[in-house]
């Protein structure tokens, strides 16, 4: 596999930024690792970080790189700060970065496939709210979508008085917007997807005593309402990078990836 940095500017953000991506490598005397390589324009996986972390983190805090090189899938981690990849009321455009000028980006500069079918993403926490916002509002692009642990049920936090500290993030972000029925409301968008035609394969997972729980109750059943099809997964854990090491394990093999 080929891990690279990635330092680039971007447009719709008004500053540079940075990328860490994994590409894969047909290797036959490497040892300890078997990697695979098409030889094609790579699937690829848009893998998204949480709220306190970087590009870097999903390298750094597992072994994704050693996960995904049998399955010959190329993986793209942006960093978009604090932003809930969302254009933010004060702030950046993260939203139009991710889902706009990311995917072109990165085809221009390293071979990965632009069709439908070998595009997924995922995320942990904010990452997974990401990752599910993205499948669902653009059904078209995202084949498959995992949420680990995601902040499913944004709406509701905003209203949230049990959480000041995140108050500021959540002005900055969405202003003084009730988003209840709004494009950044995972309910309102699955529940919309009920007649769709082109529905992305969802994985979600979230630990039993995480602090999160019932923001995934509440997406699950939303997804129940809309008869929209979900792999569901949940047990013992918390909030913590052991859990997710474990499950971006499941999600990998869950994953629709053809030859």
């Amino acid at each position: 596999m080929a891990f690279i940095t990635c330092n680039f500017y971007s447009e719709a953000l008004g500053l540079s930024t940075s990328m860490t991506v994994i590409l894969p490598q047909q290797t036959t005397s490497q040892i300890g690792l078997t990697n695979r390589s098409s030889q094609k324009l790579h699937k690829t996986l848009y893998l998204l970080h949480g709220l306190s972390d970087d590009d870097t983190i999903w390298a750094r805090r597992t072994s994704i790189e050693r996960y995904v090189a049998e399955l010959g899938l190329a993986v793209v981690m942006p960093n978009v700060h604090q932003s809930f990849y969302t254009d933010m009321e004060y702030g950046n455009k993260y939203w139009t970065f991710l889902t706009e000028e990311l995917p072109v980006i990165a085809r221009s500069f390293f071979p990965l496939s632009d069709a439908r079918e070998d595009n997924y993403v995922a995320g942990l926490s904010m990452g997974g709210y990401g990752a599910f916002k993205w499948a669902l509002r653009h059904p078209d692009r995202i084949a498959a979508a995992g949420s680990l642990s995601g902040a499913l049920d944004m709406a509701n936090h905003i209203k949230d008085a049990t959480m000041p500290h995140m108050n500021t993030y959540f002005r900055l972000i969405y202003g003084e917007k009730d988003i209840t029925g709004s494009n950044e409301d995972l309910l309102h968008l699955v529940l919309n997807q009920r007649d769709s035609a082109q529905k992305p394969l969802l994985f979600q997972c979230c630990g039993t005593e995480d602090f999160l729980y019932k923001d995934n109750l509440a997406f699950l059943d939303a997804a129940k309402q809309a008869d929209y099809p979900l792999t569901y997964v949940e047990g013992p854990g918390t909030h913590e990078w052991g859990y997710w090491d474990t499950h971006i394990q499941q999600f990998l093999k869950w994953l629709p990836i053809s030859e």
